[in-house]
């Protein structure tokens, strides 16, 4: 590989133009007109992909790569039978908010207030409203919940599959109570999910907040794989990039920021010289900073599916009846951005609680009108429909590791799942809770045969069902944690500590995974980010304006 320096400086480098790096971008660029800034992505535009775009393509981008999915798999897990679990994750502008479900969901309140009690201070439910709020451009208009007026487009779903209005009549008809708002005044009960569209298409952050706005500080670079951040002395001052066979060094003036996610905001760390100082030796990296919880912490939601066969044309499938809708469906989306073609497949759902003493939801539901086995990679010919369960507040905590110190390897991700058998048990319980609901009128009047559980399954048959079939339901988080404390990876303006000009700006700094999806969340903490970065710059300003006020008497 040919080596080529680039005296190219900019104030702010971003790296990684997910859901946290886009958003902070274009925040950045919007309040610092004077600064210029890179956004390095390893993927490509994603503004013409059709797939991406439409939002029924969810159901190819996640189970194959694509060019805009990593694929990465998990190291063998024992809590899964030995099994090595599916990790996709957005490689493209816009990260994962490019293949997810695009489902908009907040968390609990609760959430954020017990990151504020474990250190995170500011980052009570009070203080992160506002930004999750300035974010939100909520078509149904503004409350003192939503925002009507952000950049990233939350709508209801323009089509609604009839078996997902069966689940939600079949939920509510199980004792669960109706929700038409998981992000209102209460999180608890069942319905359809609001979604990150735009006219029918999908909203990206990367829709969001970069494309479409002309930005002359704001200086995107695909298709770059950030190898390291470069350091003086423990100051961030740039980073070496891998682009069409070269490697670049770019600089930064200001501040380097970490957005490349749970997986590869720490391995990037890593490969820097930040991190366990054993790991960093064993891989020839030299130390910049001992920080032994760098890739600890993993937390990600484990999930449960019963997939049904059912033999109605209602539902996609994979059959010459479902072939045969897809193209005048494609055709209907094409000139009008309506029909099966807008749905993001996992158009219902909603939180319960696995015991009514709780004080909010343990357990998520996710109603999909098709067939969803092995992350869509194990297909099924015919029509069918599933349901998942996933755990909210997962106890079991796993570890991301380097395999090499090259950070265009694959990183070692070992989220531990079941490690805690506390995670197994409530799967169990939110087996049970579907059970109760596919046994109501509304779905059970369809019939169908379970594809590899049985209605009369024992606990013991059960558990084994779900160690065989459970994985992640794509929220990996707190690889880099916030809090107060000096073993803390970040402080709550999200420095990293022992170094300066460096920050970790997306999910892996979340100090406890929060109860729902993790995409709106990501938003909020560039929101957030993108104030600390504008206040330090202005105290910087000042400071040096107060400087040459005293050199000039």
């Amino acid at each position: 590989m040919t080596r080529r320096r680039r005296d190219v400086q900019y104030d702010y480098i971003i790296v990684g133009a997910g859901s946290g790096g886009s958003s902070l971008a274009g925040r950045l660029a919007d309040a610092c007109p004077d600064a210029t800034i890179a956004l390095i992505e390893a993927g490509s535009h994603t503004e013409r992909n059709l797939l991406v775009n439409m939002p029924v393509g969810i159901a190819a981008l996640v189970p194959f790569k694509l060019g805009t999915n990593y694929g990465y798999e998990t190291v063998p897990q024992p809590g899964l039978g030995g099994r090595r679990g599916y990790q996709p994750r957005g490689r493209g502008m816009g990260g994962s908010s490019a293949i997810n479900a695009m489902i908009y969901t907040r968390g609990h309140p609760g959430d954020y207030d017990e990151w504020a009690a474990l250190g995170a201070t500011g980052w009570g439910w009070q203080e992160v409203l506002p930004y999750f709020r300035r974010a939100e451009g909520n078509q149904r208009g503004a409350d003192a919940w939503h925002g009507a007026d952000g950049p990233l487009t939350v709508s209801d779903l323009r089509f609604r599959n009839p078996f997902s209005e069966r689940f939600v009549q079949a939920a509510h008809a199980a004792g669960y109570p109706l929700n038409d708002d998981f992000n209102g005044a209460t999180q608890e009960g069942v319905g359809f999910y609001q979604v990150t569209h735009r006219d029918g298409s999908r909203c990206s952050v990367a829709r969001a907040y970069i494309y479409g706005r002309n930005r002359p500080n704001l200086h995107v670079i695909t298709d770059a794989t950030v190898l390291r951040v470069g350091f003086d002395g423990k100051r961030a001052v740039g980073v070496v990039a891998s682009r069409d066979g070269r490697v670049e060094t770019l600089g930064a003036r200001a501040e380097v920021i970490l957005s490349a996610g749970a997986f590869n905001s720490p391995q990037l760390l890593m490969c820097s010289g930040i991190g366990p100082v054993e790991q960093l030796r064993r891989h020839g990296i030299a130390v910049v900073h001992d920080a032994p919880e760098v890739g600890t912490n993993l937390s990600d939601h484990i999930d449960f599916i019963v997939n049904t066969r059912v033999n109605s044309s209602e539902l996609v499938g994979i059959c010459l009846r479902g072939i045969a809708k897809m193209t005048p469906a494609l055709a209907r989306y094409l000139s009008s951005r309506t029909g099966i073609m807008t749905s993001n497949v996992a158009e219902a759902g909603g939180f319960i609680k696995s015991d009514p003493s709780l004080d909010r939801p343990d357990l998520q539901l996710h109603f999909c009108a098709a067939l969803v086995d092995d992350h869509n990679r194990k297909m099924h010919w015919g029509f069918g429909y599933s349901l998942h369960v996933c755990a909210l507040r997962p106890f079991s905590r796993g570890t991301v590791a380097l395999a090499s110190g090259d950070a265009r390897d694959a990183p070692l991700i070992d989220p531990r799942f079941f490690s805690d058998t506390r995670d197994l048990d409530l799967l169990v319980r939110g087996a049970h809770a579907m059970r109760r609901i596919l046994s109501q009128a509304p779905l059970a009047s369809q019939g169908g045969r379970e594809l590899y559980t049985r209605p009369d399954q024992s606990d013991a048959e059960l558990r084994a069902t779900i160690v065989a079939h459970a994985d992640t339901i794509y929220h990996p988080v707190g690889t880099c944690r916030m809090g107060s404390d000096a073993r803390a990876v970040v402080d709550p303006q999200l420095r990293v500590r022992g170094v300066d000009g460096l920050r970790v700006v997306d999910a892996s700094v979340m100090p406890t995974l929060i109860g729902g999806n993790t995409n709106a969340p990501s938003v909020m903490i560039g929101e957030r980010a993108a104030d600390f970065v504008v206040a330090a710059r202005n105290g910087s300003a000042s400071r040096s304006a107060a400087a040459a006020a005293v050199h000039g008497r």
